[in-house]
Formats: structure tokens, C-alpha cells, sequence
């Protein structure tokens, strides 16, 4: 593979728990505000779990018609909608430059769980004959890729990643790979995600992976902190468009950041649990750094991946000290996901338009809740407030069951 091929961002979308346009999201992140509240969009009584971070407000209708929108799970109008606002905000028009040099990738860890809910319900409720003829079009995870590439009108490379909780950043070191090579000119990529569903947090609740702190719902996502508790559902979709950087400059496009490296491997250990050593993150880091050709001294900042699990925050801090070394003490890191909870396979790719704009706009998001560091938990995760910081280069990490390991390496436009 040729990286001689620059890659560039030059468009961002996203919705989320603390809004649904970019500005929007960053006004309330960089504030210290947080996204998670008592669930609305089902029935919580029975539930041990009764919060998480909803889209509230989202109106799929003005991104898509109102018949298309019926044939759509929530993750896939989430990344549409994403998708759309990343394409506008690149500056493209309606219709692709070139569509055959236009691609999509998409991550998504569970895809449509709320139209395999009501189907299993039709089913068990009223027999075979009234379960949707939607069903497999809506409920695949494959579903935003498709429908985005339908919606824009791009024929070029187009794909979905589904590695859990890692599923965005695969999706984007694939998008960075695929410019690279020379298959594509854009890639609109990121990830999406929908399962603040009955089954999804029931789930996650028999798993014990997720907060009970029902009674302070702002206060339940705690990454690094010492009472945290488990991670907080959250849904939405983070988007980008990646460029090659030479089509960039011939448009005259707004060149946000340059996309520098990606790295990824396995943990080949437990499917559901972090190696306590970190070593699959620690591989992922150095891979995404040399890949890069930064030395790790270069990083300012870093978007951890920081659910607020016991085991995993503290096994992503160890992998950071083995990485940087001494330079880990001067790193600042944050866990947008203290604000939004935890988007599942849409994580990487909200947190990456977060990391875009603490790089434009010199600020770093803070990790709320952080009132007490936990044992081994001892970085400057930029606790409670946003800090001022000059990022020239950053990365955000992303680690999901089943023991992937991913890391993107962005920098200042050049």
C-alpha cells in the first residue's frame, strides 16, 4: 500500500445526546454539560437501569421523506442525519463531484435492536404473517452504510465495520486506507448506533456493565473517577468526510485537520473484559503513532476511550504510561463520554469531531464528574472544566468487547 496519498477532514456531523448539529454538541461539551437523563422512549419500571443519553428532539423527517424515514431503524435515520450535515459542511452539492470516487464506511456494534424488538414482538403477539417485509433491510448493520450511499448518491467504495464498541474508529482507519490506496477521493465514514432500547439495557444491566445511579442521571457517567460504577447507554451518530488532499485543495475546500495514522490489533483474551496490562491498546498506539511517523512526544491530547468501567479505565491509563512514558505526564485526556455516555459503535466517530474541533479550536473537553481520581487512575484527565490547550497532534483511542483494540492519529491542517 502507497501512503503517499494525503488525507484530510473536511466535514463533520453528528447527533447526539447533547445535540443534533456540531455546533451545538461542542457549545454544550466544552460547558461541562451532560446529555444523560431518566429514559423516555420506553418504560423503565421494572428496570434496575432507568438512564441514558437520548437523541431527545431528533426529527429524522429533515433529512430524509417521511415514507423513506418508516423504512428506517433509528441508527440508520441517526447516521443519515449525520452524514448529511458532515457532506454539507464539506461543501459538497447535492449530487457527488464524481460518485464513482465517492465511498462510504460506516461502523455500527449492534445496528437495527429496536425493529428486531417490535418484530420478535409481532411475531410472538400475532403469528409469522405480520412481521414486517422491512424487517432485514431495517434491522441489518449494514443499513446506514447502504442508505447513506443511496441517500447522496456515492458509488464508490462502500462497507460496514461491526467490532463492537471499536466499530467507528475500524470504520475510519479503513476510510483513511482506502483514500490511501487510491480507490476513493471522499469517504464519508464515522458510526452510528441506537440501542437505548428494552433489551439493549437490559442486557447491559445483567451484564453489570452499566451505572445504576438512577437518581442523579448528569451525574451517573464517571470515567476514572473513583465511585464510578459502569458506562451509561447512550445513542447517536458521529460522521466525517475524509479527503484525499490534493482533491481538497483543488475544490478550495475548508481543510479542518489531516487525518495522520491508524492502528489497530487483539487482544485474543477475554470477549468481554480489557487485558489488565493494556497490551492490545498499547499495540494499537504505537501502530497508529508509527504509522503516522509522529514520535509520541508530538501528542497533545488524547480522546480516550474512558467508559467509566472499573477494569477499563485503568487498564486504558496503564497502556497510555507504557506508550508515553515520562511524556504522559505532560498528555492532556479527556472522556467525552462522561457527557454523552457510551454510543456503543458510534463512539469513535463523535468522539473524533470532538477532537477535531479541541484541535481548531485550542480547547480541551472536559472529563465531568471526575470529583475523585481512582486507584490507578493518576493523569491529567482534564477533570470537571475545559482547559486551554494548543493540539498539534492528537488521538482518540477506542477498545470493544471481543478485544479490539482501535487508535486515529489527527493533526493541525499543514
Amino acid at each position: 500500500m502507497s501512503n503517499d496519498r494525503r488525507v484530510v477532514i473536511t466535514g463533520i456531523g453528528v447527533v447526539c445526546p447533547l445535540g443534533d448539529s456540531v455546533d451545538a454538541f461542542w457549545e454544550r461539551l466544552i460547558a461541562g454539560e451532560s446529555g444523560i437523563e431518566s429514559i423516555q422512549c420506553f418504560d423503565t419500571t421494572d428496570f434496575s437501569v432507568r438512564i441514558a443519553g437520548e437523541c431527545r428532539g431528533f426529527d429524522p423527517s429533515k433529512y430524509a421523506d417521511r415514507k423513506v424515514v418508516r423504512r428506517l431503524d433509528r441508527f440508520a435515520q441517526l447516521a443519515i442525519a449525520a452524514a448529511t450535515d458532515a457532506y454539507k459542511h464539506g461543501g459538497f452539492d447535492v449530487a457527488p463531484p464524481n460518485a464513482d470516487r465517492f465511498g462510504v464506511v460506516v461502523g455500527s456494534g449492534i445496528g437495527g435492536l429496536s425493529e428486531m424488538e417490535e418484530q420478535q414482538r409481532r411475531l410472538i403477539g400475532k403469528g409469522p404473517g405480520k412481521v414486517s417485509a422491512f424487517t432485514i433491510p431495517k434491522l441489518m448493520a449494514n443499513a446506514a452504510s447502504g442508505n447513506i450511499s443511496i441517500a447522496l448518491g456515492a458509488k464508490g467504495p462502500n462497507t460496514t465495520v461491526c467490532t463492537a464498541c471499536a466499530s467507528a474508529t475500524h470504520a475510519m482507519g479503513d476510510a483513511l486506507n482506502v483514500i490511501r490506496r487510491g480507490d476513493a477521493d471522499v469517504m464519508i465514514t464515522g458510526g452510528a448506533e441506537a440501542a437505548v432500547t428494552p433489551l439493549g439495557i437490559a442486557s447491559f444491566s445483567s451484564m453489570k456493565a452499566i451505572s445504576e445511579r438512577n437518581d442523579e442521571p448528569a451525574r451517573a457517567s464517571r470515567p476514572f473517577d473513583r465511585d464510578r460504577d459502569g458506562f451509561v447507554m447512550g445513542e447517536g451518530a458521529g460522521m466525517l468526510v475524509f479527503e484525499d488532499y490534493e482533491h481538497a485543495t483543488k475544490r478550495g475546500a475548508n481543510i479542518l485537520a489531516e487525518v495522520l495514522g491508524f492502528g489497530m490489533s487483539g487482544d485474543a483474551g477475554h470477549i468481554a473484559q480489557p487485558d489488565e496490562e493494556g497490551r492490545g491498546a498499547v499495540k494499537a498506539m504505537r501502530l497508529a503513532l508509527k504509522d503516522a511517523g509522529v514520535d509520541h512526544t508530538s501528542v497533545s491530547y488524547i480522546n480516550a476511550h474512558g467508559t467509566g468501567t472499573p477494569l477499563g479505565d485503568v487498564a486504558e491509563t496503564v497502556a497510555i504510561k507504557a506508550v508515553f512514558g515520562d511524556h504522559a505526564r505532560q498528555l492532556r485526556i479527556s472522556s467525552t463520554k462522561s457527557a454523552i455516555g457510551h454510543l456503543l459503535g458510534a463512539s469513535g466517530g463523535v468522539e473524533l469531531v470532538a477532537t477535531v474541533m479541541a484541535i481548531r479550536h485550542g480547547v480541551i473537553p472536559p472529563t465531568i464528574n471526575l470529583d475523585n481520581p481512582g486507584e490507578g487512575c493518576d493523569l491529567n484527565y482534564t477533570p470537571l472544566t475545559a482547559q486551554d490547550a494548543h493540539i498539534d497532534v492528537a488521538i482518540s483511542n477506542s477498545f470493544g468487547f471481543g478485544g479490539h483494540n482501535a487508535c486515529i492519529v489527527v493533526g493541525r491542517p499543514r
